[in-house]
């Protein structure tokens, strides 16, 4: 911890960029990853806590939270990029969803109007999706914020994703653990029935269409093609407790908290492994 409070004093802030001036400041529990179009990658470390910018090949601070509870991003757990190519952010500590500004700094837009945000999702139209598993719905928010409007039941959300189609695969810890939502979000099927992931996270889609699932608990990615049943993309070894996934490209971006690693991962299942920091132990 010692080490840790070290390094953080030697990071100087400036306009939501980083400067490291005597000591390099780790990612400590990078839980999510999202990608902009350009292949600009971010990830949320819960920890730090705060918003990591991957710089050529490598983890830049692009925002530090504070450690003080209730304070912007002081429990930061899900990343997306808009239509517009802003940084969106969710955060427990102060049950909001935050857009970051052409400054680096990110702007409530829900005035609290949300609990434990897990993932977000953004439409055609811009609006905004997230999960909300304190109060187990999925709840919409207008491009340019204001209220959270409830769509949908259920249970203990974890991950969400949009389909070409338009309609949005939840993540579920239920009896059912991926439910489609119509895109309005009026009408829902269940899509993987039972309970073949272990402990399911985030859900992101490849260039095909195809659906992948990060089981932390199995350490396992997994492939959703129905009707058939979910395969293992890639399992075991380096994988630890992978939780975040995205789209970058034609590959899978997958982040492990546990092996505090970056792994971009191929629809063939050939895995490139980016250490961040010391791994948990």
């Amino acid at each position: 911890m010692l080490s840790l409070m070290k390094s953080a004093l030697a990071v100087v802030i400036l306009g939501g960029a980083a400067t490291v001036a005597a000591q390099e400041l780790k990612p400590i529990y990078p839980l999510a990853v999202t990608a902009a179009k350009d292949g600009t990658i971010y990830l949320a470390d819960r920890n730090l806590p705060g918003v990591w910018k991957m710089v050529d090949g490598k983890p830049v601070l692009y925002f530090q939270a504070s450690k003080k509870f209730r304070t912007p991003l002081n429990a930061v757990r899900c990343l997306a990029i808009d239509n517009d190519g802003k940084l969106l952010a969710g955060d427990s500590s102060t049950r909001e969803i935050y857009r970051f500004d052409d400054a680096g700094q990110p702007q409530p837009l829900t005035k609290g109007g949300v609990g434990i945000p897990m993932a977000l999702a953004v439409d055609a139209r811009g609006d905004i999706w997230a999960a909300d598993i304190e109060i187990h719905r999925i709840v919409k928010i207008p491009s340019a914020g204001g209220e959270a409007a409830i769509i949908a039941e259920v249970p203990a959300p974890r991950g969400l994703a949009f389909d070409g189609e338009g309609r949005l695969w939840v993540v579920s810890q239920g009896k059912d653990q991926i439910v489609r939502l119509s895109a309005d979000g009026k009408t829902s099927e269940v899509i993987v029935s039972g309970q073949p992931f272990s402990f399911p996270h985030q859900i992101a889609f490849d260039a095909a269409g195809t659906a992948y699932v990060t089981d932390g608990y199995s350490k396992a990615v997994w492939k959703v093609a129905p009707p058939a049943a979910p395969v293992k993309l890639v399992g075991g070894s380096p994988l630890d407790n992978p939780v975040g996934i995205a789209r970058n490209g034609e590959k899978l971006l997958v982040i492990d908290p546990r092996a505090n690693s970056l792994f971009e991962v191929a629809t063939d299942g050939k895995l490139t492994t980016m250490t961040l920091g010391p791994p948990i132990k």
